[in-house]
């Protein structure tokens, strides 16, 4: 528990105290009620220090003692709400702490009675009726108001992560805004709210605030609302920013931080170091970003200037306050809460969650009550209602098993809140997110070129698919399986080749054996050779998986699924599965970890990592670069790389050396193309892998199995080198270089799907069912002359999935690549592409009009 590894607290410490607001709740109506006044005589009895009536007299604040330990912090956290709580749940209320509540009763126009309320009322209007909102403000000591000016400076780029983390207002009036915190629209309204104004001093400070009052812009000095402030009568820095919290843990989180962040801007102060200078415009942008996503979408990085994962954003932050996090005795703490938040996501997505579990706004108010008393959160059985979305699905007619909707055309269990939210969105609503998603991945340059389009944005349907955990589980027990029996059957061709010696393969399945001098054959013994995989899998028209095709040499997908989602969650953070969603930002470091995994013992404790790419013309070189951004790690052409005089392979620009490398280029262009002084690479890349100094992965060769000739066996090879039953089925195939096997597909070619055997991407595969008389006669022409260059399959059904077409949602045929990493612990990542076929289609690849989608992992 988080009360167990609560901060001692060490002696000379900052002081520091907290204000929480909480919105008044009948807990029949489940809606605020504006009953505060009632109930101020007995809490100035309990306590005349601790309770504050707000503008809107269904709002209270609580002021916790001051103090320099987190762990006496979180106990009068604790202490004034229950305080709180008890005496509201004698009059049948309750108190919740978020940025906004779904349901409120009374007049907007409601205030509470007091001449600065009312100046302000007659004053600001509409502004006042829209303070429905509560936030956390924590004070923090600092020597002087001088310091705390310099704090506020130092601060300002960092503050919108910490209101990511307190997102808690996804709901306003009865309706789901959009935004993760809606209170932030509302307050950054105000004429003085936002970041902080960019000041050098105390003087600065004061002579704005006259400005600001001798101007009529506010009626007071304390109606300054910058995201953060000194005091007017402290020697204290306020935070400001954050929505307020239902639990105790996410207070003390943004006070630690919010402690370190003081503490990280008076040491700067008192060092000389110079304020940061950013623009005004870049700050508000960042909070407005973070207002939209809360933790569940990308936060911009102020100082890099660019959108970031939200897990990136907050190490950053923890990384930059953890020398004064440390010095605090805080750092165990505060990282241990900020990573549980990021796991757990925001409260904002959180209560989206509930509403689609639930349906009501009722059954959010009731949660958020459980979380602000303290009480474990118990998930909820509810009964699933039938869904009727007559806009989006009236024409819907899936030819044969859909993954969201049934025979009888009802919506599935698992999609029917999803239905329910699209159906609430509405067509217009989905083109207006269309034009965001395109926005989004010109941004982001998430393109994928064509030769007759260079600047091809990546295809994405903006409706996810959702797989649940139990069938994630048994087909990722499946993809590992497949993937061992891949790497055995490469080990065994480059060994002793047991597999043809007992027949389980035939010898016409391979187009070739490895040679010595191959560069296959110079990978030293105990080299994972095919370490990333990527394994194609349908929903056949039963509903079962079933493997389509196997790629072991580079295979691509892994930063575009990544990419979908960051992009569907920013542009639709409506969405949220009441199970929550296994995050995919997981992958790289997964990747990153098998990678390093295979470097030589030569390498040592920290082992250099690359990724190589044929540069920005390669049509997946978006996918390059992010990958290598995400792992850390330098990408590089082969241009890039300089081999020393010893035969070392090096960073040209740096001169750091090069132990493993994460190959995407093809082998022979790799091999063939020169280094940063024009050496070509060939023999100094082979030299250093067979002498082990130098891993290449994935290894050269592998296309000798991963080719479709070899695909009807692996079942049998399953058995053969692990002596288990596969766990996956495959499609019915036929080899075209057996002569009976040959007369079946020349006899049936009308109802057969033929392919190439060395073929990727789609091309050259011809689907008997809808091709013409003229192409049919072409296919089997060719297959005559040249029957061991392919394989044809039975035609199977599978699955479509609701695509919206720019009216309504249509069935598309979908499949699914998944990436297999056989590093120490073999793993499914995280992050399946989902790929989409075009209307009429059963191709989904890119490069032939396919698209893609987001892909929901359900927790």
């Amino acid at each position: 528990m988080a009360e167990e590894r609560a901060g001692s607290g060490g002696a000379g410490n900052v002081v520091l105290g907290v204000e929480e607001e909480f919105h008044l709740v009948d807990l029949d109506a489940r809606c605020a009620v504006p009953r505060v006044p009632e109930m101020l005589d007995e809490l100035a009895a309990l306590d005349a220090d601790a309770f504050a009536a707000e503008l809107k007299p269904s709002i209270i604040e609580t002021n916790s003692d001051p103090t320099s330990s987190l762990t006496d912090l979180r106990a009068d956290l604790v202490r004034l709400r229950r305080m709180l709580s008890s005496l509201a749940e004698e009059r049948g209320l309750g108190i919740v702490g978020a940025g906004s509540v779904p349901l409120v009763c009374g007049s907007p126009s409601d205030i509470t009675p007091n001449p600065r309320y009312e100046r302000m009322r007659d004053e600001y209007q509409m502004l006042v009726f829209e303070q429905q909102i509560c936030g956390t403000q924590v004070h923090v000591d600092v020597p002087d108001r001088d310091t705390a000016v310099a704090v506020m400076q130092h601060s300002a780029p960092w503050l919108p992560v910490l209101l990511a983390l307190s997102a808690s207002s996804p709901f306003w009036d009865g309706e789901d805004t959009g935004y993760a915190s809606s209170r932030t629209l509302a307050w950054h309204r105000w004429p003085t709210a936002g970041p902080p104004a960019p000041l050098r001093d105390a003087a600065e400070y004061d002579a704005l605030i006259d400005d600001l009052v001798r101007s009529g812009t506010m009626s007071d000095p304390g109606m300054v609302y910058f995201d953060m402030r000194p005091s007017a009568h402290q020697k204290t820095v306020e935070l400001r920013i954050c929505d307020a919290s239902p639990t105790v843990d996410g207070v003390v989180l943004i006070a630690g931080l919010a402690r370190a962040l003081t503490t990280h801007g008076v040491r700067a102060h008192q060092e000389g170091r110079p304020q940061p200078a950013y623009r005004p415009e870049l700050l508000r942008a960042a909070s407005w970003r973070a207002a939209r996503s809360g933790v569940e979408g990308d936060l911009v990085d102020v100082p890099g200037r660019e959108l970031v994962p939200p897990s990136r954003a907050v190490r950053m932050l923890l990384d930059h306050l953890r020398d004064d996090l440390e010095d605090a005795g805080d750092w165990d703490v505060v990282s241990d809460l900020a990573l549980e938040a990021l796991a757990r996501g925001s409260s904002a997505a959180r209560q989206r969650q509930r509403f689609a579990r639930t349906g009501t706004f009722e059954g959010v108010v009731d949660m958020l009550v459980g979380e602000t008393r303290g009480e474990p959160q118990v998930e909820i059985a509810t009964p699933v209602p039938e869904v009727a979305a007559p806009v989006l699905l009236g024409a819907y007619h899936p030819p044969s098993y859909d993954e969201a909707v049934d025979t009888d055309g009802h919506v599935r269990p698992t999609y029917a809140w999803m239905v329910s939210a699209l159906e609430r969105i509405g067509p217009g609503g989905l083109l207006a997110h269309e034009k965001s998603r395109d926005a989004e991945q010109r941004a982001r340059s998430m393109f994928f070129p064509q030769p007759d389009d260079p600047e091809r944005l990546f295809p994405l349907d903006l409706i996810p698919r959702l797989i649940t955990r139990q069938d994630w589980e048994s087909l990722s027990a499946g993809l590992v399986q497949r993937a061992r029996t891949l790497e055995a059957l490469l080990q065994d061709l480059h060994g002793e080749r047991a597999a043809l010696a007992d027949g389980i393969l035939p010898r016409a399945a391979l187009r070739w054996l490895p040679e010595p001098g191959d560069a296959s054959s110079m990978i030293p013994a105990g080299t994972t050779r095919a370490l990333i995989s990527g394994l194609d899998v349908v929903c056949d028209g039963e509903g079962r998986w079933k493997v389509l095709e196997d790629n072991l040499r580079i295979p691509s997908g892994i930063a575009y699924a990544m990419a979908d989602r960051r992009v569907v969650r920013s542009v639709l953070p409506e969405l949220q599965a009441p199970e929550g969603v296994v995050d995919s930002d997981a992958g790289p470091l997964m990747l990153r970890d098998a990678l390093l995994s295979c470097a030589p013992a030569a390498a040592g404790d920290e082992p250099s990592l690359v990724v190589l790419t044929e540069g920005p013309h390669d049509s997946a070189y978006f996918e390059h670069a992010m990958l290598a951004e995400e792992m850390g790690v330098p990408l590089l052409e082969p241009s890039g790389i300089r081999v020393t005089d010893d035969g070392t392979l090096t960073v040209a620009v740096t001169g750091r050396r090069i132990d493993v490398a994460y190959r995407r280029i093809d082998e022979e262009k790799l091999y063939a193309a020169p280094d940063a002084d024009g050496r070509t690479l060939r023999d100094p890349l082979q030299a250093a892998v067979r002498e082990n100094r130098f891993a290449l992965l994935n290894t050269p060769g592998n296309g000798l199995v991963d080719d479709k000739a070899v695909y009807p066996y692996v079942r049998a090879l399953t058995e053969f080198y692990l002596g288990e039953k596969a766990l996956l089925d495959d499609v019915t195939t036929y080899s075209c270089a057996e002569p009976d096997q040959l007369e079946h597909v020349l006899a049936h070619l009308d109802t057969l799907v033929l392919k190439p055997v060395d073929g990727y991407g789609g091309a050259g595969i011809v689907i008997g069912r809808d091709a013409s008389e003229r192409e049919l006669a072409e296919a089997a022409a060719d297959l005559r002359a040249n029957p061991a260059s392919y394989v044809a399959q039975e035609t199977i059904e599978i699955s479509t999935h609701p695509t919206f077409t720019g009216v309504d949602l249509a069935p598309r045929v979908v499949d699914l690549r998944a990436f297999v990493v056989l590093g120490a612990s073999p793993a499914v990542l995280p992050t399946p592409l989902t790929r989409v076929a075009p209307a009429g289609s059963l191709v989904v690849n890119s490069s032939r009009g396919g698209g893609s989608k987001d892909t929901w992992l359900l927790r």
